[in-house]
């Protein structure tokens, strides 16, 4: 596991720096809540471990179902 520290507003880069696979960025810090932005092609899945942990223990009856997608998207702000 791969731990770094980042502050509001900075970003890290997932896979190829040329070619990345998508973003991670520290969107706000408020008390002991940090809110990630993600931005990656639809062709990722992208899950909070819970739903993650879910979705396998389903199998594939999970897969046979329709699931509704979420677009997030990442703001162009300047690092506090």
């Amino acid at each position: 596991m791969l731990v770094i520290t980042r502050r509001e507003g900075e970003e890290v880069v997932v896979g190829d720096p040329k070619n990345p696979i998508g973003v991670v960025r520290i969107a706000s810090i408020k008390g002991d809540r940090i809110r990630l932005a993600f931005d990656f092609p639809r062709t990722i899945d992208v899950h909070r471990r819970e739903v993650a942990e879910q979705i396998a223990s389903e199998g594939n009856a999970q897969a046979e179902k329709p699931v509704p997608e979420i677009e997030v998207r990442v703001k162009d702000a300047a690092p506090a």
